[in-house]
């Protein structure tokens, strides 16, 4: 069957189917964490001066929108939640609104979905989608946001308006990021791989969700292009930290943690300060206990806050930093209750082999079941959880 064709027959079949409390600090003394400035960033300076721009008329819904938009850009790109707050206190005129103009409802759910209020988020979309369903935003949000529910039905048919409101690659590539986690996963890198040559005019950024989708499902599948591939989108932009993360992951399971090292040196970002405590603890570097040690305070301040939304990669620390599996499946568990993307699926069977606390990981088995998720990594350790129950 032709990609194109079996990509149609699945929308077709989709078709037709159906259609947090701030934290108040006890005193100015309180420090909750120390920023991480560069003085010299460009970047960093428009927004400060679009931002002072925005202070002379708060209410500019138009400006407000472009300086939330970069603001939340930023937070992606710096892998840095703070900038999601600053975001925030720009759409303040609008965020408590039952009704928001969609553009600033279109945040907020962004938003919601970046402190992981799922359900927060899609009533947001849902409303913005009766407002203007033209707006191609409201189904990229509302697909990524029920692919981590572990929702995948849904996620595709989300994508189904984008065939009319956006770009082909912007379309094949939702639903093929959401198929190739349900159990078509050739099928899906197939499609995408041959619209993505077939689009060589689209947006830098459509190119780039497009290839990472590429490689993750390639990762999931182990295939043998993987690795270059991480490395050919590495040198398109080095500084892409959830690239850069996921790689060192990648090398770190194939016991290439020299490999590794150079990949996880931007330690500004949590993600990769994280994934550089388990490069030197595997290299045995004099400097491990200093990356840990910063890496255990941040979690720290991340709790002083009140948030709640890194208990993935805190359980990734407990487990294969600490040695503590118990408190990381404490945490995985905690994490599996709010979001069920295949990282969280790893951490928890990891957490309940190394605790032999099995029957713990049985939520993930009947997602791996229902799912029919083809990831070698998690296919290996739920043979190892239904061999312990045994």
């Amino acid at each position: 069957m032709n990609a194109k064709t079996w990509l149609f027959g699945l929308a077709f079949m989709l078709a037709s189917s159906a259609l947090a409390t701030p934290f108040i600090p006890k005193s100015d003394d309180q420090i909750l964490e120390r920023l991480r400035v560069n003085v010299n960033d460009g970047a960093a300076k428009e927004l400060r001066d679009l931002r002072a721009q925005l202070g002379q008329n708060p209410t500019n819904l138009k400006l407000a929108v472009v300086v939330a938009r970069k603001y939340i850009e930023r937070a992606r790109a710096d892998a840095d939640p703070r900038y999601n707050g600053r975001a925030q206190a720009v759409l303040a005129p609008w965020w408590n609104l039952s009704t928001p103009p969609e553009p600033a409802l279109v945040l907020r759910a962004t938003l919601k979905q970046n402190a992981h209020d799922f359900k927060g988020a899609l009533l947001d979309l849902d409303l913005a989608a009766k407002l203007d369903p033209r707006d191609p935003q409201i189904w990229v949000t509302r697909s990524v946001v029920q692919t981590v529910l572990g929702n995948l039905t849904e996620a595709k048919r989300s994508c189904l308006p984008l065939f009319q409101t956006s770009t082909e690659l912007v379309a094949v590539t939702c639903v093929a990021s959401a198929a190739s986690l349900n159990g078509q996963a050739a099928k899906a890198f197939q499609t995408l791989e041959q619209v993505l040559r077939d689009n060589p005019e689209a947006s830098e950024s459509e190119k780039s969700w497009a290839t990472g989708t590429l490689i993750e499902t390639a990762v999931r599948s182990q295939r043998p292009d993987a690795d270059a591939r991480f490395q050919a989108e590495l040198q398109k932009d080095s500084s892409d930290t959830y690239l850069n993360a996921a790689y060192v992951d990648f090398l770190l399971e194939k016991n290439q943690a020299a490999r590794a090292l150079p990949y996880s040196q931007n330690i500004k970002a949590d993600a990769l300060l994280l994934r550089r405590v388990l490069v030197e603890k595997k290299l045995h570097l004099k400097t491990y206990s200093l990356y840990r040690d910063q890496m255990a305070s941040r979690i720290a301040a991340s709790h002083a806050r009140g948030d709640t939304v890194h208990r993935r990669e805190e359980a990734i620390f407990a487990l294969h930093v600490l040695e503590k599996p118990e408190q990381a499946l404490e945490l995985a568990r905690a994490n599996w209750l709010v979001q069920h993307e295949p990282l969280d699926a790893k951490i928890l069977l990891e957490s309940a082999i190394a605790s032999r606390q099995f029957e713990a990981a049985k939520p993930v088995l009947e997602w791996f079941d229902a799912t029919k998720i083809e990831d070698v990594r998690i296919a290996k350790l739920v043979a190892q959880v239904k061999a312990g129950l045994k």
